[in-house]
C-alpha cells in the first residue's frame, strides 16, 4: 500500500509524455500509479537495491515497454541516469525512504524486533556486513555513537554497555537477543514505543548507509531534473526529514552575500523552489495503513 499516494502524484505533477524516476521501488505501488498516468511516450525508471523487491515486481510493470527496473543503490542513480542520456531531462524524482513493509514483515530479514529472526538488517542481503557481524566487533564507544547519531537514543551509553557485556557471554545472533538486551536496561514503562525501537533504527541506518545515500542522491538530483521537474521525498523520521528540509531550503535561496542583489551570477542563483509545506497522512489513511502515521512528504521544483 503506497504511502501518501495522492499527494505524491499531485506533487510530481505528471505529464503524459514525461520521464519519471522511482528511486525506491519497493513493491511498486507508487510506480504502478505513475505508469497509469503516463501516455505512450512516457517513461518510468525504477531502482531498488533489494533483490527480493526486484524479483517480486509484477508483470504488469515489467512487461510494459515504458517501464525499466534495475537493481542498484540510491547513490548510483545519477550515473545510471547519465548512462541513459537523461541527465537534465527527468520530469519527476520520487524517493520513499526507509525500510519497506515486506522487509519489516519478513522475520528472516532481521529488521523488526517484533519478529524473531537472524539479526541481518541489510537492504541488500547479498552484500555488505550484517548487523550481527558488526555487533560482534563494534566496541562500546562506536556502538554508543551509532545509537546517539542515528537513533537519537538518550540511553545509548547504557545500551552499549549492556550489549558489549552480553556479547562477552554469548553471541548476539537474533533480533530477539538484541531486543531483550535493550529491554533489560531500558524498561518499557519509560517509553511510548518498544524500548528497542531507536536501537534497531540506528543500527539499520548505519549498516545500510541510509543517510549518506540520501545526501548523495539529493545532490545529484539537481543534475537529473529538467527545468520545472519535481523532487518528491517521503521520510519517516526526523534525521531524514532534516536532511531533505535543509537541502530544499539551501537550494531555494541565494547565498547570503548575494541576497537582495539585482544581478546574481548564474551559479549562485536558486536551483529549487519549495512547493507548499510538508505533507503528512490524513487520519483516514493512517486508519487504513498505520505505517503512514510518521510519513512526511516534501516537494520542490527545479528552476
Amino acid at each position: 500500500m503506497p504511502v501518501l499516494l495522492g499527494p505524491v502524484l499531485e506533487g510530481l505533477d505528471i505529464k503524459k509524455d514525461g520521464v519519471y524516476v522511482d528511486g525506491t521501488f519497493g513493491r511498486g505501488g507508487h510506480s504502478k500509479a505513475i505508469l497509469q498516468r503516463l501516455g505512450d511516450k512516457g517513461r518510468l525508471l525504477a531502482i531498488d537495491r533489494d533483490p527480493q523487491a526486484i524479483a517480486a515486481a509484477e508483470a504488469v510493470l515489467t512487461e510494459d515497454p515504458r517501464f525499466e527496473l534495475y537493481r542498484g543503490e540510491l547513490e548510483q542513480l545519477g550515473r545510471r541516469i547519465e548512462e541513459e542520456g537523461l541527465a537534465g531531462r527527468v520530469d519527476g524524482l520520487l524517493f520513499d525512504l526507509g525500510v519497506s513493509s515486506p522487509q519489516l514483515d519478513e522475520a528472516d530479514r532481521g529488521f523488526s524486533f517484533l519478529r524473531d529472526g537472524p539479526l541481518d538488517m541489510r537492504m541488500d542481503p547479498e552484500s555488505g556486513v550484517s548487523a550481527r557481524e558488526w555487533l560482534e566487533h563494534a566496541d562500546e564507544r562506536e556502538l554508543r555513537q551509532v545509537l546517539q547519531r542515528y537513533g537519537e537514543e538518550n540511553q545509548a551509553g547504557r545500551i552499549a554497555r549492556a550489549v558489549v557485556s552480553a556479547r562477552d557471554k554469548q553471541p548476539i545472533r537474533t533480533t530477539t537477543d538484541l531486543a531483550d538486551i535493550v529491554a533489560s536496561v531500558v524498561p518499557a514503562h519509560t517509553r511510548k514505543t518498544h524500548p528497542a525501537t531507536k536501537t534497531f533504527q540506528a543500527i539499520r541506518i548505519f549498516i545500510n548507509r541510509e543517510l549518506q545515500q540520501l545526501e548523495a542522491v539529493l545532490a545529484e538530483s539537481l543534475d537529473m531534473l529538467a527545468q520545472g521537474g519535481r523532487l518528491c521525498v517521503i521520510s519517516f523520521h526526523s534525521l531524514e526529514d532534516r536532511i531533505v528540509k535543509r537541502f530544499i531550503r539551501d537550494h531555494s535561496r541565494e547565498p547570503e552575500q548575494y541576497r537582495g542583489m539585482p544581478n546574481i551570477p548564474e551559479e549562485f542563483r536558486p536551483k529549487l523552489k519549495q512547493v507548499g509545506k510538508a505533507i503528512t497522512a490524513t487520519a483516514d489513511e493512517i486508519a487504513e495503513n498505520v505505517r503512514a502515521r510518521s510519513a512526511r512528504l516534501r516537494v520542490a521544483e527545479r528552476l
